[in-house]
């Protein structure tokens, strides 16, 4: 049997139904689903998988093990314990870089942070028998989250967050996540075959992250990760396959009709050239339009957008009439589904309309909620009809 380990895989609160999917569909099994993260079972090969496929995950990260502290001396007993040289090699360079604690008794992020990293090398001393330890080697960040004075305890494998995903070079203001777009999108019924509009693209993100998903794109294909230079934990050859099986899924040809509205033009200029970097500007239609203007010919199509609401205070006063024409669009769109992430709580107000389905999302700090307003299905295609 293959060399089991638990992998913990944080996401935004409220949507870990949608990551625990992604793992299930990857052929993994889950342990556990807690707020903001999913823990699943995996070997090594795992870990390159997870990194390269799952587009709702914020990063993968190796657990070493849990433990219960309530003082810095027990913080310190308990790491201590924990089999560190299974995981760090003797020249690996290791620290402490994030700590996190919850209604825990230990709250201060940097005492925490020194005494973990104490407690690793004392253990370590023991193991290899020397007294310093040069750290000329990978890199293995470490992360310790308490909750409620219960300790988990990991090595990131990823490095730099999972929603960098290598094509996104240029912003606009209020930026959605590459990882948080994926993940609302994934909650709607949308398929490649269908249309998708957003009519507050920005700088492309969700129009983006839909069009990857329409040709097979993982969205770890084009970037690098830490745990690529662990030899002793994941072989080489592991990412290789995993990047070699993710080109093979790939198919840019799939017809789709993707579109991208701004009211600004040098914003649908950045979106355009962020759609060229990931590989799907043939996929997508971008035009500097306002969405007062939005309509389209076509029935059964899908509305997924992140539209401003007022995060400075001199912007507030103008969300009403921008909601009002909001509503007034999705009017002229009456067999559509439109799904809105916003947190400006008058939005079904002044949209006009109460939303099928109501999810409070935390996009970051803030509280945000995705309406989904569900639209009639299309009418089920007749066998033997090519179309």
């Amino acid at each position: 049997m293959k060399n089991m380990m638990e992998l913990i895989a944080p996401c935004h609160f409220g949507l870990e139904a949608v990551l625990k999917r992604e793992i299930l569909d990857l052929g993994y099994e889950i342990s556990s689903v807690e707020d903001g993260r999913v823990t699943f079972q995996g070997d090594a090969e795992a870990i390159a998988l997870a990194n390269v496929f799952l587009r709702s995950a914020e990063r993968i990260l190796l657990k070493v093990g849990s433990i219960h502290a309530e003082t810095f001396e027990e913080l310190f007993d308990r790491v201590k314990e924990l089999p560190w040289e299974q995981y760090l090699p003797v020249n690996g360079k290791f620290w402490v870089t994030k700590a996190t604690s919850v209604k825990s008794k230990l709250f201060s992020p940097s005492d925490i942070q020194s005494i973990v990293k104490k407690a690793i090398v004392e253990r370590l001393k023991g193991v290899y028998g020397i007294s310093w330890f040069q750290e000329d080697g990978a890199q293995y960040p470490i992360r310790i989250f308490l909750m409620k004075d219960e300790a988990v305890i990991g090595l990131d494998t990823t490095g730099e967050s999972l929603h960098k995903r290598g094509y996104r070079r240029l912003t606009a203001k209020a930026p959605i996540s590459e990882t948080l777009a994926s993940a609302l999108i994934m909650l709607t019924p949308w398929k490649a075959d269908r249309i998708l509009v957003d009519p507050f693209c920005g700088s492309g993100t969700f129009p983006i992250e839909a069009a990857m998903m329409a040709a097979g794109i993982a969205p770890g294909m084009n970037r690098s990760f830490l745990a690529e230079s662990w030899d002793n934990l994941v072989k080489r050859r592991m990412w290789y396959d995993a990047v070699t099986e993710a080109r093979d899924l790939v198919d840019t040809t799939v017809e789709t009709d993707i579109q991208g509205y701004d009211i600004d033009g040098e914003v649908i200029k950045a979106a355009r050239e962020n759609a060229r970097l990931a590989g799907v500007d043939h996929l997508i239609h971008f035009q500097k339009r306002p969405v007062s203007e939005l309509s389209h010919p076509k029935k059964y199509g899908f509305v997924i957008t992140n539209p401003p609401y007022g995060e400075r205070i001199e912007d507030r006063e103008n969300l009403p009439a921008l909601y009002r024409e909001i509503g007034q669009a999705f009017g002229r769109l009456d067999s559509w589904s439109e799904y809105v992430i916003t947190s400006y709580e008058q939005a079904e107000k002044y949209i006009g309309k109460k939303a099928d389905k109501n999810r409070k999302i935390y996009n970051g700090m803030i509280k945000t909620y995705y309406y989904q307003f569900i639209g009639p299905r299309p009418p089920k295609k007749k066998s033997g009809d090519m179309n």
